[in-house]
């Protein structure tokens, strides 16, 4: 007896810089999945179809250049675009395939990208007015490309439906296993992510992110300041320091400042501080309390929970997972 109903098709995108070690990645995962879910349910079981495809020579669309199931009928239920090897792909170069990736869209596609792919995701208009991620390093460049899209940077995996984006440059693994799930089912996902022995999807990118300030906005006052703070370490940073830095009134600096950079002056601060307390807490043993003096807070229990709002974890948590003990024991994983 065999699966009476056409599986789901997956295709990978290979547009110009993607990154062939995700392609080769993903294709593995969706294999591994249907070999997990053919050993425990039988011939019968569901199963994903794998396809690969690339632009056309006459820049008309893209074409199958590999399938799973080479000869059946159908189009992709999912495109995924991959993460770029070097940099993000271009207006020029996306344009022929945003026209394709936007009439599969319109036929019930579900469009997926990972880590720089959002630019080729970007560049069909579909994330106007909706929820994205990419690779934090990235950020800026991306809310500048596409002001229309809501950017939420700390989040590694952003499920919207018809569109869905991940942000790191590894996390293909998250979206391949939430596809997984989305298709196979949750005991496929965990059996899968077992097999390949990496974490289910449910992390978030704040984990690992760094703070990346926004200084090319023309501002020369902002920038003053910014300057200043980064030599500081923000410490004694009022609202009337900060604006007397700039040479502007308070309420001119407040509104100034969140225009070019995108946060309040109080949050910038927080994110500088709390930026070198992870450096710290990566690489010291020294005591939690101690860290929070050390870049600004009097109060530890006001540290421990501007720490939570930046990175998602606890301040000994984020030791315990990025710490130089982590890091020890790591390595010697590697080398048993």
């Amino acid at each position: 007896m065999t699966n009476s109903i056409a599986p789901a098709e997956i295709a990978i995108l290979l547009y110009p810089g993607a990154q062939l070690g995700a392609v080769h990645g993903l294709t593995d995962l969706f294999s591994v999945a249907n070999l997990l879910v053919k050993r425990r349910l039988g011939d019968a079981s569901p199963r994903i179809r794998i396809s690969h495809w690339r632009g056309r020579d006459d820049g008309k669309g893209a074409e199958r250049v590999f399938d799973s199931d080479p000869g059946a009928p159908g189009e992709p239920d999912f495109v995924i675009m991959p993460p770029a090897v070097i940099a993000p792909i271009t207006s020029d170069e996306a344009a022929p395939l945003a026209i394709w990736l936007r009439e599969r869209h319109a036929r019930g596609t579900t469009l997926a990208s990972v880590c720089a792919g959002a630019f080729l995701l970007g560049e069909t208009g579909l994330l106007a007015g909706r929820a994205a991620t990419t690779h934090w390093f990235y950020a800026n460049d991306f809310a500048e490309r596409f002001p229309n899209a809501r950017v939420e940077i700390d989040k590694l995996l952003i499920d919207d439906g018809d569109l869905i984006t991940a942000g790191g440059l590894m996390a293909w693994t998250d979206l391949g296993l939430k596809l997984v799930d989305r298709l196979l089912g949750p005991t496929a996902m965990i059996e899968t992510a077992r097999f390949l022995l990496v974490d289910p999807p449910g992390r978030e990118q704040r984990y690992y992110s760094v703070f990346s300030p926004k200084l090319r906005h023309g501002d020369e006052a902002v920038l003053k300041v910014q300057h200043w703070l980064q030599a500081t370490g923000a410490r004694d940073a009022t609202l009337g320091a900060m604006a007397d830095k700039a040479g502007l009134e308070p309420r001119t600096f407040l509104r100034r400042f969140q225009k070019a950079t995108g946060l309040k002056p109080t949050e910038y601060c927080q994110h500088l501080r709390v930026g070198k307390a992870r450096a710290i807490l990566e690489t010291t043993a020294r005591p939690v309390d101690q860290i929070a003096w050390d870049v600004g807070y009097e109060d530890p229990g006001s540290f421990r929970k501007v720490f939570v709002k930046v990175t998602g974890l606890g301040p000994r948590q984020y030791r315990q997972r990025f710490g130089l003990s982590a890091l020890r024991e790591a390595t010697s994983l590697e080398n048993d």
